[in-house]
């Protein structure tokens, strides 16, 4: 059989009522060859109901669950292609979504990632929001994420498209990213070449109640988010400093980690004022307009330290 020049590889976990969507669009995309790798994750949905028809047009496979990245590891050690294309089963594709991923990589043989902008939707296809990222980053990132934490406006899994050498190079995703793979390979693989950002958005995001996502904000939420990021800080300066990587990441450069941080501690005027600066500073958004906002917006949403207890205990 001739080797596929794209691997598109889908991971899902009880998302039977969208799944079908997501591989309908990577069956439609025009352009290379490719071939479709499905994991469940141990789903206890109507998943594999919803899989089995797919069977003569799709690789699946099944396996205990172990969380996104052992399912996104196993996929690829499935797949075939030179280029690696994640689809997180509740989002979809834009038909020319993989000619234009194609397109890039082959303009420049030093990417090690290729994304572009998801458009936020609703399940009946109804766009919200303003596409993300809205910052677009390009060319050799690694100075900027070793500013910054390894943060910046990174696109999230369905976005996402890497080599096989460099999947090579960064090796299996760590298992502890049972959730938000896109940290790590956002976070890595910049490391490891140069990124290119296509302007269009050939994806949409899914909005819906899930396990990280939520319309606002809580304690309970804002904690899980800051273990997450400690970790990923973690893991990430382990694989720097095995792989010889001149970098080294400090969680005080993080400026979501300390926001987070801020709104749960509660702050007066002078913590304010200090984050905005932060914020202002911030080397892991490049648009000077949009970290002035988002500071002052940090600022002038943080509760006061006397309010603080309250808003914390309300919201857990």
């Amino acid at each position: 059989m001739t080797r596929p020049a794209i691997s598109i590889l889908i991971n899902n976990y009880n998302y039977g009522r969208f799944i079908g969507r997501a591989i309908d669009s990577a069956l439609t995309q025009v352009g290379p060859a490719a071939e479709i790798i499905v994991v469940d994750d141990g789903s206890s949905d109507q998943s594999r109901a919803v899989l089995e028809p797919y069977r003569d047009r799709a690789t699946l496979l099944f396996q205990e669950n172990k969380g996104q990245a052992a399912a996104i590891n196993a996929a690829v050690k499935a797949s075939a292609g030179d280029i690696l294309c994640f689809l997180d089963a509740d989002d979809w594709w834009a038909p020319e979504k993989l000619a234009s991923i194609s397109a890039a990589f082959d303009t420049d043989a030093r990417l090690s990632l290729v994304y572009h902008r998801l458009q936020p939707a609703f399940s009946d296809g109804t766009p919200t929001l303003k596409p993300i990222p809205r910052t677009l980053c390009s060319g050799d990132l690694s100075p900027r994420l070793s500013k910054s934490a390894g943060c910046w406006p990174f696109p999230m899994t369905s976005a996402i498209a890497v080599r096989r050498s460099a999947w090579k190079a960064a090796g299996d995703i760590p298992e502890q990213f049972k959730i938000s793979a896109d940290f790590w390979l956002a976070g890595i693989y910049p490391f490891l070449g140069r990124v290119a950002a296509l302007p269009g958005s050939l994806g949409f995001y899914r909005i819906h109640e899930n396990t990280w996502y939520r319309s606002v904000d809580d304690a309970a939420m804002l904690r899980k988010r800051m273990s997450h990021w400690i970790a990923t800080v973690d893991v990430m300066n382990k694989f720097l400093s095995s792989n010889n990587l001149p970098a080294t990441l400090r969680l005080a450069d993080h400026y979501p980690y300390r926001v987070a941080l801020a709104q749960i501690e509660g702050g007066n005027m002078r913590t304010r004022v200090q984050l905005a600066m932060q914020g202002i500073a911030f080397a892991g958004e490049p648009n000077l307009m949009r970290r002035m906002r988002d500071a002052l917006r940090a600022a002038y949403h943080l509760p006061s330290r006397g309010r603080k207890l309250q808003w914390a205990e309300e919201t857990q």
